[in-house]
C-alpha cells in the first residue's frame, strides 16, 4: 500500500507530505484546489512522462517521492529481474526534474530507466480517472480483467512462452519453403561462391602472420644490415662493447683485491656481460634467419594479393569475416541440399508446438468460461445496487481459428440496462453514466482477485447523488477491506463511508497560491461534509445531517 507521499516543487505545490493508511480513504476539495495535481505527481513518481511546465520554481528541481510497502514478496521476482534491492516493508520510488529537463528516476536509491520505473509501478498503483472507463469497450483491457479474476498469470506466461516458440518454428518453416521455390540458378551461385574461397583454403590468423612475413622479407636486406651493425658494435670491431666489458670486469677483479668493498660492483659487471652475449647470440640467429628468396616472396605476395582480392570482392574489410562467409555459405549450400527433409523436419516441430500450445489455449479457455459467469453475476449484482435495477452484464467468449497473444479468445462484454432487453455489446449500449457505474461495479468484482495492492478513483462517482451515492460510498468501504482504496469525491455520501478523509485547500496568502493538503478530525470531517451538503452555507441542519452520515 501507499504509506508516505512527498511532494516538492511541482505545479501549485512548494513542498507538502501526506501519510495514507490501509482501508478505504476520500480526499475532498474545492474545484481546482489541487485534487488532480496530487494525482499527477503520483503518476509522475510511477513514471508517468512530464516537462518543466509543472515546476512551482522554474529555477528548483522537482522531487517526488511514494513510499509503499507490501507485506508479502509478490513483486521480488520484478525486483530481482530489474536488479533492484526488495524489502516488502519499504520501498520507495523517487523521481526528480531539473529545470534544465533532465529527469532521473529511482526505486531503493538504485537508477532505473523512466519504463522500469512505470512498468514496476504499474504493479503497485491503479489509477483511474473518470474518463477510464472508455477502457471497458477495449477487448485487451476485458480479456485482462477476466483473467485477473480466473488467477490466469501462471497459465497465461506458460502459453505465452509456447507461443513465442511456435511462432519462431512457423516463420523458420516460411523461410524453408521460401528457399526450396527459390531459382536453383541462386544454389548454383553460391556454389560457385563456396568453391571459390573452399580453393583457397583460408585459415584463421593467416592473413596477419602473412602481413608480417612479407613485412621481414621486402626489408630482408635492411634487417640484415642493422643486425650486422648491431653485432659489430657488441663483439666484432675495435671498438665493441664485449671486450671493453672484459676489460672493464678484470680491472674490477684486481680492485676488489685491493678494495674489498667494491666486490659489488664487479658482479653487477659480470652480469652486463652475461645479458650482452645472450644479446649478442639472439642477434647472430636473427641473421641467421634473416633470408632473402625472391621466389619465395613472389609465392607470397601471390597469396596476399588473392586474400585481398577475395576480401574486395565480397566488400569485406576483415579476414574473419571471409572465414565467417564461407562458414554461411556452407550452411546455405547444405540446407538447400537436405531442403526436404529439413522442412519435414520444421513441419514435424512445428506441430508438435501447436499441439502444445493448443492445450494452454484450451485451458485459458475453460478456465475464462468458467471465470466469465462468476464475473458476470458478481458485476449484475453490483450494478443493480447503482440505481439499475433490471442490469444484466455478461462475458460472452468465443473460439477464433488461430492462435493469439492471449490465447484463441474473442471476448465481448454484454450490457443491457433496461427490463426485456437483450445484452449486447457494450461498446454500444452503455451511456457514460452507466460505463462508470459498471467500471465500479467491475473494479470491486476483481478487487478480491487482483494483485494490485492500491486503487486510486478519480471522480469515478461524477453524475449520481442520493441513494445511489450512497451506495457507491459502501461498495467502495467493502473494496478497502480488501485493498488500499482512495477515492477523490465531491460527493458527501462516499466521504462519509471512508475510514480516512484528507481535504486539499488552496492557500493564496503569499506571493504565489499553493496547494495543501491534511487529514481531517472526527469534528472537521463533519463540518467539510455539511459543506458538500449545503454548498459551503453551513446550516445546523447540514451539521445534523453530515453527523448522521459518519455514524
Amino acid at each position: 500500500m501507499l504509506q508516505h507521499l512527498h511532494i516538492q516543487n511541482y505545479a501549485l505545490i512548494e513542498s507538502l507530505s501526506v501519510d495514507f493508511s490501509q482501508g478505504f480513504s476520500v480526499i475532498t476539495g474545492e474545484t481546482g484546489a489541487g485534487k488532480s495535481i496530487l494525482l499527477g505527481a503520483l503518476g509522475f513518481v510511477l513514471g508517468d512522462r512530464s516537462d518543466t511546465g509543472v515546476l512551482f520554481d522554474k529555477e528548483k528541481k522537482c522531487v517526488v517521492e511514494a513510499v509503499f510497502s507490501f507485506g508479502n514478496e509478490t513483486l521480488k521476482p520484478l525486483f530481482d529481474a530489474n536488479d533492484i534491492d526488495f524489502d516488502p516493508e519499504e520501498c520507495i520510488f523517487r523521481r526528480e526534474l531539473s529545470p534544465q529537463k533532465k529527469s532521473r528516476a529511482f526505486i531503493n536509491d538504485t537508477p532505473v530507466a523512466l519504463q522500469t520505473m512505470k512498468e514496476i509501478g504499474n504493479q503497485i498503483v491503479d489509477i483511474h480517472s473518470q474518463h477510464d472507463s472508455l477502457l471497458l469497450t477495449d477487448d485487451d483491457f476485458q480479456l485482462r480483467l477476466l483473467d485477473e479474476i480466473a488467477q490466469n498469470a501462471p497459465h497465461l506466461t506458460d502459453y505465452q512462452a509456447e507461443y513465442k516458440v511456435y511462432n519462431s518454428l512457423k516463420q523458420r518453416l516460411k523461410d524453408l519453403r521460401d528457399l526450396s521455390q527459390r531459382n536453383a540458378a541462386e544454389n548454383d551461385y553460391l556454389k560457385f561462391q563456396l568453391d571459390e574461397l573452399r580453393k583457397a583454403d583460408l585459415h584463421e590468423g593467416e592473413y596477419a602472420e602473412l602481413e608480417q612475413t612479407l613485412r621481414v622479407m621486402e626489408n630482408a636486406e635492411e634487417i640484415k644490415t642493422l643486425l650486422m651493425t648491431a653485432n659489430s658494435l657488441i663483439e666484432d670491431s675495435d671498438t665493441a662493447l664485449l671486450p671493453q666489458l672484459n676489460d672493464l670486469a678484470s680491472i674490477l677483479h684486481r680492485m676488489r683485491q685491493l678494495l674489498p668493498d667494491t666486490e659489488g660492483m664487479g658482479e653487477r659487471v659480470e652480469s652486463l656481460r652475461v645479458e650482452l652475449k645472450d644479446i649478442a647470440y639472439d642477434l647472430h640467429h636473427w641473421e641467421g634467419e634473416t633470408q632473402f628468396d625472391e621466389e619465395q616472396l613472389l609465392s607470397l605476395q601471390e597469396r596476399y594479393d588473392l586474400l585481398n582480392r577475395l576480401m574486395m570482392k565480397h566488400r569485406l574489410n576483415d579476414f574473419n569475416a571471409l572465414i565467417s562467409l564461407r562458414d554461411e555459405l556452407q550452411q546455405k549450400v547444405e540446407a538447400f541440399e537436405n531442403i526436404d527433409e529439413t522442412i519435414a523436419q520444421a513441419e514435424k516441430e512445428l506441430k508438435a508446438s501447436e499441439k502444445r500450445l493448443s492445450t494452454f489455449a484450451s485451458l485459458l479457455h475453460d478456465r475464462r468460461s468458467k471465470a466469465a459467469k462468476t464475473f458476470g453475476i458478481k458485476v449484475t449484482e453490483l450494478a443493480r445496487q447503482l440505481a439499475m435495477p433490471f442490469a444484466v452484464f455478461s462475458v460472452e467468449l468465443s473460439l477464433t481459428e488461430g492462435f493469439g497473444p492471449k490465447g484463441r479468445d474473442s471476448i465481448h462484454y454484454l450490457f443491457s440496462a433496461n427490463k426485456g432487453i437483450v445484452p449486447a455489446e457494450l461498446s454500444k449500449v452503455a451511456s457514460g453514466g452507466e460505463l462508470s457505474r459498471l467500471m465500479l461495479s467491475i473494479k470491486s468484482a476483481v478487487s478480491e482477485y487482483s494483485y494490485i495492492p492500491t486503487l486510486i478513483f478519480d471522480e469515478i462517482d461524477t453524475g449520481v447523488s442520493g441513494e445511489v451515492a450512497a451506495k457507491i460510498g459502501n461498495i467502495m468501504r467493502q473494496m478497502g477491506d480488501k485493498l488500499q482504496l482512495i477515492s477523490i469525491t465531491h460527493l458527501p455520501q462516499v466521504a462519509s463511508k471512508a475510514q480516512h478523509h484528507y481535504f486539499i485547500y488552496k492557500d493564496n496568502e503569499g506571493a504565489k497560491t499553493q496547494s495543501h493538503i491534511k487529514p481531517l478530525t472526527r469534528e472537521e470531517r463533519i463540518l467539510e461534509i455539511a459543506k458538500m451538503l449545503s454548498n459551503d452555507q453551513v446550516t445546523p441542519e447540514a451539521l445534523k445531517a453530515a453527523a448522521v452520515l459518519l455514524t
